[in-house]
Order: structure tokens, then sequence, then C-alpha cells
């Protein structure tokens, strides 16, 4: 109604001053004073709480590690934050009950992150499953163990143990059977930045800001040392032509020996932890693409590879070339896309 009334003010201005110089400048005055609050609260809400793509840091850690609430931030995202850190609680409760966990903790971070990510914005969320939206990163096996009687005899019994899942992969297609609809990739990436800001704050790997796409000058430099290695083979541990190359071996060496960035060795995870995460639209050649679940590694990127453009990437695979990101194995390990800051 206010809205609405504001709108028949300016309208009403607008013609009485259509042809007056001075109602002229009256009108922008009460244009200004009437759009502006609109204007502020609709930046406001998208770059607060934007609850499916580019989370907001402050948004995160407020959720994730409590705080008070400020009072210019809407009540009704509020509201969001204040249900959310109920439903956080009550996953945590659950995590507590869990018994006969085998294999390692449960990670309630990354349960959380992945509820965030896929309910934050949602009318109550709270009142979701939690119990079934845990059993997503559990598995259930059988166990048989010798346990000993009253009398001095034994007996073989059978129990259930729960183990956290820690391949992405798995846990996706779990919460894509829950929820009953796939799980996207971006969805995917954005829960990974949800977790690294949790764990990290805002200066952690993936959490930096994004900056501009790498100039063609550089690009070009960087294309010209890659393409001289198509056709090696692939060598675990390579990182120089002496050696071949494995995936993060190759990118290292391209980037240092093209003159555009200087990277001593590292592995894939390393590299993503040095980058902005951009949406996957977004990719521009010289991004990065990184994968997961493409081997059992010891963190969740596996492997990268160097984006060039129209859905192609160059990469150390059994020999070093071109892969097509639509096929159907780069699609289901997509992980993230990440931009190197600080490459003119």
């Amino acid at each position: 109604m206010a809205a609405s009334a504001a709108l028949t003010l300016v309208a009403k201005a607008a013609a009485a001053a259509a042809t007056d110089k001075r109602g002229r400048t009256a009108l922008l005055s009460i244009l200004a004073a009437v759009l502006l609050p609109f204007l502020l609260v609709t930046f406001l809400l998208l770059s607060l709480l934007d609850g499916t793509s580019t989370h907001n840091v402050s948004a995160v850690e407020l959720t994730f590690h409590g705080g008070s609430l400020s009072e210019q931030i809407p009540r009704e995202y509020q509201g969001y934050i204040e249900d959310m850190r109920r439903s956080f609680q009550a996953l945590d409760d659950l995590i507590a009950g869990v018994d006969n966990l085998e294999g390692g903790e449960i990670v309630g971070n990354r349960v959380k992150a992945y509820f965030y990510a896929v309910y934050f914005g949602e009318e109550q969320p709270s009142r979701r499953a939690q119990r079934e939206f845990l059993d997503c990163f559990l598995r259930y096996e059988e166990r048989t163990r010798i346990v000993e009687n009253e009398d001095g005899t034994t007996r073989e019994e059978t129990y259930m143990v729960a183990i956290f899942l820690t391949d992405q992969n798995e846990i996706c297609t779990n919460l894509s059977s829950f929820l009953g609809t796939p799980l996207t990739d971006e969805g995917r990436a954005n829960a990974q930045r949800i977790y690294t800001i949790a764990v990290y704050g805002k200066g952690g790997p993936g959490s930096l800001e994004a900056g501009p796409a790498m100039s063609e000058g550089s690009y070009e430099a960087l294309i010209a040392e890659a393409v001289k290695y198509i056709g090696y083979p692939y060598v675990w541990g390579g990182s120089s032509p002496a050696t071949s190359f494995d995936c993060s071996g190759y990118i290292c060496w391209i980037f240092t020996h093209s003159g555009i960035a200087t990277f001593p060795r590292t592995s894939a995870g390393g590299l993503y932890e040095q980058c902005a995460i951009v949406p996957r639209e977004e990719a521009r050649p010289g991004d990065l693409i990184f994968f997961t679940g493409t081997y059992a590694s010891a963190g969740p990127v596996s492997h990268v590879g160097l984006y060039v453009g129209n859905g192609k990437m160059l990469h150390a695979g059994n020999p070093i070339g071109y892969g097509d990101l639509n096929s159907t194995y780069w699609r289901v390990h997509y992980y993230a896309t990440g931009r190197l800051p600080g490459i003119p």
C-alpha cells in the first residue's frame, strides 16, 4: 500500500511539473526521495543474502558462528538466519547421537554447508527432515563380532555401523535422491564455497573475490606454452618436460614458463586454494577447472585443467590434450571453476 501511494504521488508530481523548469527540479527531488529507499532495500537484499549462487560472507558467518543481527537487516532475512541456526542445532544434536560411527568423525560443517545451500531462504527449513538429510552423508554397513555370554560361552552377533562419506559424488547422488531433483553442478560448487567460508572465513581458499578474466595478451602467452606439450604422456608426480607431467605439474609449469605467474610445484588442491571461485557459466579462457572423485585423493579436488573456451579445457589427461567439459564424465566430476587473482 505504501509503495502504491508513493508511486501515485510521483505520477501526480510528474503531470504537474512536466512543463515547468522549477517543477522538473522538484520532480527529480521527489523521485530521489521516493525511490532511494526502494533501491537501497533492493541492493541490500541482493548483496546481503543471495540464497542460491553467491552467498554473502556475512550471512554465512552469522549463521554458522552466531553473533547479533543488525537492525538494518530486514526482519524477514533475520528470520531466515535465525531459523537456519535452529536447523543447525537440530543437525548437531542428530550428529552427536549417531551410534557406532566408524572411519572418522562426521564433519558437521560439511553437512550444514549443503543444508544451507539447499534450504537457505526457504520458510522454516528447521521443519525439514534433518534425520533423513543427515543420512545422505552416511553409509550403514552390517558387521559381525564375537561376544561372551554370562556362562562363558561365546556367540557371534551382527550390528550396524555408520560411516561418514567423503566421496562428494556419492553424497550428491544421495542428496539428489532425497530431494527428488538433481543437485546441479553450481549447487555443488556453492556448497563447497559455503563450507570454505564457514571453516576458513572470507580469506580462505575458494572465497576470494574474483577479479577480471585474464587479458587476451596474457592468455596468448599462456596457451603458446601450453600447446607445446600436447601428446606428452601423463606421469604421476611429473612436473617438467624431462619427466612429463601430471595435471597440477602441467598447470604450474605452463603458468611459470609463460611468464604469466610463478607457481611453486603444488597439487590440484593447492591450486584451488589460490583461486577465487566463479560461476561455471562465467568461465573465461585462462581460468582453471577443478574436478573431484577422478581418483582417491586426500582432499575433494583431484584434477585440474586450463579452460580454453567453447566448453573445452587443455589438461594432462593421458596424453596431454583437449577435453570436452560437456561430456558425461567431466560433468559428473566437475567441482568448481577458479580464477587466479592478480593476473593482468
